[in-house]
């Protein structure tokens, strides 16, 4: 998951230095070349490419025992992974396939790094095959920096734990939960020590699932640990165990970015929320548009705001919500991304309340602040 082949994990160790330069000099050593299917890698940091568009990596540094992994056309499956590491530590590896660029090895023809503010869409589809006699997880992982920078430790990382097994646990600390993309999430935030890391742990496993990466991207800007003027530098979709490993695959996984003008990617977004209540004793409803009020098109949103005390979410629509009493954000969902110039967008929730009803003070889009209609 790391944007090296050792995972940001492997950054808390004392050896994290010696790790980096270990990673740059595999990665000068390492030429990619197209597999055939059941081609088998067994270096720590080999690599191949697959469908001419992706890259395979066996992406091995936590021990030294021996993993292999045997590449097919679509994906990859762990057929050696021997020894373990401490379940309250670092995993020994993060056997993967990406699209993008990792340590200045990029897959072909991508069209990462790419500016956030740019980026209408960024569609993939992972199916992922489990075994239950080892300790790991199945991680998608998502880099971004303020810098379109193909080598080295990006600023943040995001991960998509689709299944845990075993006493392992995200970097950092529980946050609260999360509506992501259609689906139900724990959230976990923290630093490894050369980078940020948010979590989202799905309560039970996902097998299979296409979304939209940019639901997550928004999230780390909403939560601040991005900006809409960093870069998206790769996706990649894979396993870090921590004892065994055999078997567990990467059955097949596809991404994509969809780009377009947005005009000046890094400057403000002018808009104004309009925010219409229908309260009663103990509960309320809340129309919420979005009016872009600006002269560029907004491509995907997540709008800031703050319920006042005594009121909390209990459902929504036409939106992703994070956070159901206080500070709270809304993102797009896949039919409402895009705002053109005078264009509006629109979603709601309903709540329950306490005391006398009233309604937020202040909103902010994309991290600029709102007028209110």
């Amino acid at each position: 998951m790391r944007p090296s082949p050792h995972h940001a994990h492997s950054a808390r160790g004392l050896l994290g230095a010696l790790l980096t330069s270990l990673v740059s000099l595999a990665a000068l050593l390492t030429t990619a070349s197209p597999a055939q299917a059941d081609t088998t890698i067994c270096q720590p940091f080999g690599t191949t490419t697959i469908q001419g568009r992706y890259v395979v990596q066996n992406n091995r540094w936590g021990t030294s025992a021996t993993q292999c992994i045997a590449v097919t056309d679509s994906g990859f499956r762990i057929t050696q992974a021997d020894g373990s590491v401490p379940t309250n530590g670092a995993p020994k590896s993060y056997p993967s396939v990406y699209n993008g660029c990792h340590y200045t090895n990029c897959s072909p023809g991508t069209k990462l790094p790419a500016q956030l503010s740019t980026i209408s869409s960024a569609p993939t589809s992972v199916s992922y095959g489990y075994v239950n006699d080892a300790a790991y997880n199945a991680s998608y992982d998502i880099w971004l920096d303020p810098t379109p920078r193909t080598d080295g430790v990006n600023r943040t990382e995001i991960m998509i734990w689709f299944n845990k097994v075993g006493s392992i646990q995200p970097i950092g600390s529980p946050v609260g939960s999360a509506g992501v993309a259609g689906r139900d999430w724990q959230v976990w935030s923290g630093n490894n020590g050369s980078n940020d890391v948010l979590s989202f742990v799905a309560p039970s496993a996902i097998t299979n699932w296409s979304f939209d990466v940019m639901d997550f991207a928004r999230q780390a800007v909403s939560r601040g640990l991005a900006q809409n003027n960093w870069y998206l530098t790769s996706v990649q979709a894979g396993f870090e165990p921590w004892q065994n490993g055999a078997g567990l695959a990467v059955n097949s996984f596809s991404s994509s970015v969809n780009t377009g003008s947005s005009g000046d990617p890094g400057g403000p977004t002018a808009c104004q929320v309009a925010y219409a209540t229908n309260d009663w004793q103990g509960g309320f409803t809340a129309d919420v548009t979005i009016t872009n009020t600006g002269s560029s098109p907004v491509r995907g949103w997540t709008l800031a705001f703050t319920l006042p005390s005594g009121q909390r979410i209990t459902n929504g629509w036409n939106a992703n919500l994070s956070g159901a009493s206080g500070a709270v954000t809304a993102s797009n969902v896949a039919h409402n991304g895009e705002v053109p110039a005078g264009g509006r967008a629109t979603f709601g929730f309903q709540g329950t309340s306490g005391g006398a009803f009233a309604k937020p003070s202040a909103f902010s889009l994309n991290g600029s602040a709102c007028t209110t209609a």
